[in-house]
């Protein structure tokens, strides 16, 4: 018998995978090293930009027409669309 998987779960997993790379990327651009696991302020950044970006993200967008985006650029872009999809599907579930 196939096992129920519910599509928000597998997305909320997708977001928290996505903070930690995003975590990662800013340890490797501070010039630490990843393999002994994340700092509580590497973490901390993390969300930090992640709420900078959510906050500024339009603004940062329409800049990024005109100009390439960096590596960590472009995973704060990806984990927006995560959280839109994430609001979507949660809106859905609501209706």
């Amino acid at each position: 018998m196939p096992r129920y998987s519910d599509e928000l779960e597998a997305v909320l997993a997708c977001e928290q995978a996505l903070r930690r790379r995003i975590a990662e990327r800013i340890a490797e651009e501070a010039g630490a090293p990843v393999r002994g696991g994340l700092s509580p302020e590497h973490v901390a950044a993390a969300d930090a930009a992640i709420a900078s970006w959510q906050s500024e993200g339009e603004e940062i967008q329409d800049l990024a027409a005109f100009r390439p985006m960096g590596p960590l650029q472009e995973l704060l872009a990806e984990h927006r669309a995560i959280l839109e999809r994430i609001d979507d599907m949660r809106d859905r579930r609501l209706s």
